[in-house]
């Protein structure tokens, strides 16, 4: 386990006045493994899921940024777990996979060009001496509106997706791992995320634009 793992970074910024009150307010005051179930429930509700949020705003990627968020997708929502974690000492780490996902939209599907998720990101968090995956992604309600099981978490055992929804269908895969980071690699996910989804980033742009039009 590396020191660095519990320092503040500029996008695990655990020492943000907004993190440690949130750590604060939720972690309680048990032992590390209450404390990071009780932030894994927290992150994971305080801001609701949206693959419609999907963008490279370098500053959405900071984890005071997050919690103040409207909506976030997997990789900011895992930034911000890992923050809150290391506020609370627990040692953290974001983690990055490729996923296959066998409910997504059809529509989010013919943009990626098939239904892979790359680096789909989760949270390694050092619990009693081993390090344990948690996704914070998917919020309850969403969960509930889609007929999708919600994750849990024990603080032991790596919760990353459920294999199958609430009527038996197949949902989530893991396909490969890319590795678990100290703080967030910005540029490096960056970089495959233009290489990959492209259009998807440009469509979504324009689908934000001309919903803060219509506001107007």
């Amino acid at each position: 386990m590396s020191e660095d793992t519990l320092k503040p970074t500029h996008y695990i910024n655990s020492d943000h006045p907004d993190i440690q009150g949130f750590t604060q307010d939720h972690a309680g005051t048990g032992d590390d493994v209450s404390k990071a179930v009780n932030l894994y429930y927290a992150v994971r509700d305080a801001v609701p899921y949206n693959i419609y949020a999907f963008a490279l705003d370098e500053p959405n990627f900071v984890a005071s940024n997050v919690l103040k968020s409207e909506n976030a997708f997997c990789v900011p929502k895992a930034v911000a777990l890992a923050a809150v974690a290391r506020a609370a000492g627990i040692p953290s780490k974001v983690g990055f996979a490729d996923v296959r996902n066998h409910i997504t939209t059809p529509r989010v599907t013919e943009l990626m060009g098939n239904d892979i998720f790359r680096w789909h990101a989760y949270t390694a968090l050092y619990l009693d001496g081993n390090w344990v995956k948690a996704t914070p992604a998917f919020d309850l309600e969403l969960c509930q509106r889609h007929e999708m099981m919600p994750l849990d978490f024990n603080g032991r055992d790596d919760s990353i997706f459920h294999p199958h929804d609430t009527k038996g269908r197949r949902h989530m895969e893991y396909l490969a791992f890319h590795g678990e980071f100290a703080d967030m690699p910005f540029e490096t996910f960056a970089g495959e995320m233009r290489a990959s989804y492209s259009r998807m980033l440009e469509v979504f742009a324009k689908d934000r634009a001309e919903r803060r039009m219509s506001k107007h």
